[in-house]
């Protein structure tokens, strides 16, 4: 049996704010204590496993042990933007130089022209919003007229929302092909998202949710292990997010007890590499709509889970849990936030007691990865697999 690497991202767990937070209007922001402050956050195996003695979120406790498990820090962005496709990048070993474009006042009207020519439908809205209030508020509109429901937010997206009713979701998904074609170059926006919705008015988004994203500019560590012939395994959205570049198998996935559920299904497989998987529920569900208290149960929730997941872990195994940006439910901004992102690694044979710090760079994530299975070359970042192993 090969070694075998799960990383799995809580997508927006965010751990405190960055020096240059204030630069993205994030000043004051810290996720996990913005969930906490619901008073319902309970992450027993968490702390155990050095959560809590990580910094920005190491004074929640008076009781923190000393790093009684493996190793544990946070690291920051190298990358310029705060948003799922770029923290991803960079954890896979690409820095962004330059920020994926947003749009707040909505898509040039050439652009939105073109795009109703080429789908033959009129759209509405084409500006930032709220996606549970835009299909409230032109969802009668659109499936009178047969227009689409097209919105950004402050991250980088392209959004078309559309009741499956009256526009099939394979349909939807035609049309998003269509806008990621032509949003490229000034345009070429990070994602473009299928935003299905069903039932009647106010409607109730559905799981059927599908994002479309840019390829990645260069190879990142996925592309490392499958080029030499190791398994790269998907969970969830990371098959959208590398645009399908590198990943050997995946399975797509509709909240997070599904995919720690298909995660457990692949620690049960004999592989060797890979296995990446997104849990999008923190950020799509709670984060997004400023919810404290349903934040702070989805942690819990994964926190129950974890014995499960360490349970399965073999004697080369190891696991990696960290995030992607932050998402802070309890500001006044519904959008991502610029913080550090926790990291968590857990093995049999891993040192204890390891405190990692503040690293500089997501992307020592990929090359840790990357040196683990001796293929240390090709991306950002610096291995910190001598300080854990």
């Amino acid at each position: 049996m090969g070694k075998r690497v799960f990383l799995i991202v809580m997508d927006s767990v965010g751990v405190g704010e960055m020096p240059d937070a204030a630069d993205y209007g994030d000043a004051g922001s810290n996720t996990v204590k913005g969930a906490a402050s619901s008073g319902l956050l309970d992450m027993p195996e968490m702390k155990k496993l050095g959560f809590f003695n990580i910094e920005g979120v190491n004074d929640m406790y008076e009781d923190i042990p000393e790093m009684p498990y493996n190793a544990a820090g946070r690291l920051s962005e190298r990358s310029k933007g705060k948003d799922t496709t770029t923290g991803h990048w960079e954890i896979a070993g690409i820095v962004s130089e330059n920020p994926m474009p947003t749009f707040p006042d909505g898509f040039p009207q050439e652009f939105i022209d073109a795009f109703s020519e080429r789908t033959g439908r009129k759209c509405l809205c084409n500006k930032p919003y709220s996606g549970t209030a835009v299909i409230k508020d032109y969802g009668r509109e659109a499936i009178e007229t047969g227009a689409l429901i097209v919105y950004t937010s402050a991250d980088s997206v392209f959004q078309i929302a559309a009741h499956e009713d009256y526009i099939p979701v394979e349909q939807l998904y035609e049309y998003c092909k269509i806008a990621r074609e032509m949003l490229v170059g000034e345009l070429g926006c990070g994602r473009v998202i299928a935003r299905p919705f069903e039932g009647e008015w106010p409607y109730t988004r559905t799981s059927r949710r599908h994002d479309f994203s840019l390829v990645p500019p260069k190879d990142t560590m996925l592309d490392v292990l499958s080029s030499k012939g190791y398994d790269v395994l998907s969970v969830g959205k990371i098959i959208d997010i590398f645009a399908e570049k590198g990943i050997t198998e995946y399975v797509r996935t509709v909240n997070n007890e599904d995919g720690i559920n298909r995660t457990l299904e692949y620690m049960d497989r004999d592989f060797n590499g890979l296995c990446f998987t997104n849990l999008v529920d923190f950020d799509m569900t709670y984060g997004h709509r400023n919810d404290t208290e349903g934040y702070a149960r989805a942690l819990s929730y994964f926190d129950s889970r974890l014995p499960e997941i360490i349970a399965k872990l073999r004697e080369d195994d190891i696991l990696m849990i960290t995030a992607d940006h932050g998402c802070d439910p309890s500001t006044p901004s519904t959008d991502h936030s610029r913080e550090y992102i926790p990291l968590i690694c857990y093995g049999q044979k891993l040192k204890k007691g390891v405190y990692l710090g503040t690293r500089n760079g997501f992307s020592d994530i990929g090359a840790t990865v990357l040196d683990y299975f001796g293929e240390n070359q090709g991306i950002a970042g610096e291995s910190f697999l001598g300080e854990i192993l």
